[in-house]
């Protein structure tokens, strides 16, 4: 049985020593759960997220927004260039069974919206909140409190997908 794909996603830089601590504790229990971690493959949220769980031996997919495969992270088990810029995080999404958003800046906003558009379960970790016209909140995806719960809650979500 092929193991679940969680992507995490979030900014670059991170935006502090607590986010990257906890996107560490993400990738880390990504790979005690034998699932694999999927990112943009750079650094911040990625590099942190990647670095947990090359400390637990787990596997890591960075999809590069460019061709240069000496800028990904130095925690990919693989790196895939693209040359798409951002358009790679359609890639990111689309590999996932479930995602990770961490903090985030435009670039998570992207992922989280493509992966709620194409039936992705999101599971937010201090992220975006989201709001139609008006002001009205939008309960769109699982939110989380802990690195612990964010992973327990994708992972969960991942098995229950019929894709």
């Amino acid at each position: 049985m092929t193991p679940p794909s969680i992507a995490v996603c979030g900014p670059d830089p991170a935006p502090g020593k607590q986010v990257e601590a906890q996107a560490e504790a993400v990738g880390r229990l990504i790979a005690r759960a034998g699932a694999v971690l999927v990112c943009g493959g750079l650094e911040g949220v990625m590099e942190a997220a990647c670095r947990g769980a090359a400390a637990e031996g787990g596997m890591t997919v960075g999809i590069l927004p460019d061709l240069n495969r000496r800028r990904a992270n130095p925690y990919l088990t693989y790196s895939i260039p693209t040359g798409m810029g951002e358009m790679r995080n359609t890639l990111i999404v689309r590999a996932a069974d479930a995602l990770i958003a961490i903090a985030g800046e435009f670039g998570t906003l992207s992922e989280i919206a493509f992966a709620l558009k194409t039936g992705v379960p999101v599971v937010g970790l201090g992220t975006w909140e989201l709001s139609k016209a008006g002001g009205h909140p939008v309960d769109a995806f699982v939110r989380a409190t802990t690195p612990e719960d964010a992973v327990a809650e994708a992972l969960r979500l991942a098995a229950s997908r019929t894709v």
